[in-house]
């Protein structure tokens, strides 16, 4: 079976967050599974400048306003379809928003013309390949499915989308509608219509053939009007067609026993060799030697990943004797708070701004604890990373963190299933209670090892996810065969 997967990042060629690192590996997973992928990604100037002699295979000379090439290319392991539109893509900055971390003003069309070309794909637009699905991916690519309803030669083709975050939903002034070429009869409240608007996110939940989330928790909380986002109408009206499946983890892109931006790799029989990780992590931050645990955050530094909280907590962690390191950007009141807190305290608190994998991965691999604080979180893959590599998360409970950590309170630590550390409601003084919690435990060494032992033993593979999907998958398309609406 042919699947169609459109989306704004993929790793490794671009990459904000953990969208990309779904987007990467699902493919891989699902070949096995009878299901090859072709991935649409935008033409951005680094995904171009990393694929070798890619073939164009449809030039478009009048595309919204400007001409544009679709480039079918192989690079590191993804079939791909890349839109060369270089009036749209080729900017400084990253995917959504320029250097001084505005959106781009004209987001509103540059993800509708990408949806607007997977939708031509799907109707045929290559005579040599078809997808007998399309898998879209957020607001980005949530229009593909809109366009498709009004195509006579797409509107058959069954569709997912997935919702990694429900807080972006892609939403414009109805004016937008004729520009995007989209017909007045999708301003309507099972399409695109949105409090006078229209939402490109809310248009994909109503067109699509099945909504998806990534994860089951999260799934239900996004139904209910505390985190519905103003968007749980439009799901409950599909509860038929939505489920949550939650997302597994690149096993060889994150393999502690054979990291390649690692100086020291280890499995779970040689936890100890962290020290040495340890000592680089701490020497690529300019932090002391003095013994304490290491605490880390690496995520976007925003209200949603809890990271005012974690600026309240960090010099508290410093006076505790512990240390702490961060790896992100986002609000610049943020990244001010900890900046500050860094120079207060040389030597124990290192603040990166920005994101690179390889620092990552290092802190991953040298940290003791990682700090995930959301105030509401879909998934979550950073947990995952930790758990992979040694490093015990505290978590808010919420969303996909509530299901892939296991709490370190009396019960499941004597049943040897704890994994973390768990506070709610999130605020910053239930979050100083887990972090005090994590130093108690700190200091029993048999504790420690066994809350990191139990945690690089579970198994958050894509390979169950896989199956999920792939079942989705099957059954949609059988379902669509089954009724001859065969495009």
């Amino acid at each position: 079976m042919n699947v169609l997967s459109v989306t704004s990042e993929v790793f490794p060629l671009i990459k904000t967050g953990g969208l990309a690192d779904v987007t990467g590996a699902l493919p891989k997973v699902l070949l096995a599974r009878g299901y090859r992928t072709r991935t649409l990604v935008p033409g951005y100037s680094p995904v171009l400048a990393q694929l070798d002699q890619p073939k164009t295979i449809h030039f478009f000379p009048d595309l919204f306003g400007a001409p544009a090439s679709l480039l079918e290319v192989t690079a590191a392991g993804l079939d791909l379809y890349v839109l060369d539109a270089p009036s749209l893509y080729d900017r400084p900055g990253g995917p959504y928003a320029g250097e001084d971390g505005i959106d781009h003003p004209d987001n509103w069309k540059r993800f509708a013309v990408l949806s607007y070309v997977a939708s031509a794909i799907a109707g045929g637009l290559l005579p040599d390949w078809r997808p007998d699905l399309v898998h879209t991916h957020d607001w980005q690519t949530a229009l593909t499915t809109v366009y498709m309803r009004y195509s006579d030669n797409a509107r058959h083709i069954p569709s997912v989308l997935t919702i990694h975050n429900l807080a972006f939903q892609g939403q414009y002034s109805a004016d937008h509608l004729d520009l995007i070429g989209l017909p007045p009869e999708a301003f309507s409240i099972d399409c695109l219509e949105y409090y006078g608007d229209i939402s490109y996110l809310k248009g994909g939940i109503r067109t699509a053939s099945a909504v998806t989330t990534v994860s089951p928790t999260y799934a239900r909380e996004i139904v209910s009007p505390e985190l519905g986002m103003g968007m749980q109408g439009a799901l409950l009206s599909r509860l038929d067609a939505f489920s949550g499946i939650v997302n597994g983890i690149d096993m060889e892109v994150w393999d502690p026993s054979n990291d390649p931006f690692l100086p020291a790799n280890y499995d779970v029989r040689q936890i100890r060799r962290r020290g040495v990780n340890r000592e680089i992590l701490m020497q690529a931050f300019h932090l002391d030697s003095r013994p304490g645990p290491v605490f880390a955050a690496v995520t976007r530094l925003t209200w949603q990943k809890g990271g005012d909280m974690l600026a309240d907590v960090a010099e508290e962690i410093a006076s505790l004797g512990g240390k702490l390191i961060v790896l992100g950007k986002g609000s610049k009141d943020i990244e001010t708070q900890l900046l500050m807190a860094a120079g207060r305290h040389p030597g124990r608190i290192g603040v990166r701004i920005g994101y690179d994998e390889h620092t990552a991965h290092l802190i991953h691999g040298g940290a003791d604890i990682i700090i995930q604080p959301s105030r509401f979180e879909p998934c979550g893959l950073t947990q995952l990373y930790a758990l992979r590599y040694g490093a015990v998360p505290v978590v808010s409970r919420t969303g996909g963190l509530s299901e892939t950590i296991i709490d370190a309170n009396d019960a499941a630590m004597s049943a040897r299933v704890a994994t973390g550390f768990q506070f709610h409601p999130a605020t910053s003084d239930n979050l100083r209670l887990a972090i005090h919690r994590a130093f108690h435990a700190y200091r029993d060494p048999k504790k420690w090892a066994r809350l990191q032992n139990q945690g690089m033993k579970a198994n958050f593979s894509w390979e169950r996810s896989a199956e999920q999907y792939a079942d989705l998958y099957g059954r949609l398309i059988q379902s669509n065969r089954a009724s001859g609406r065969v495009a």
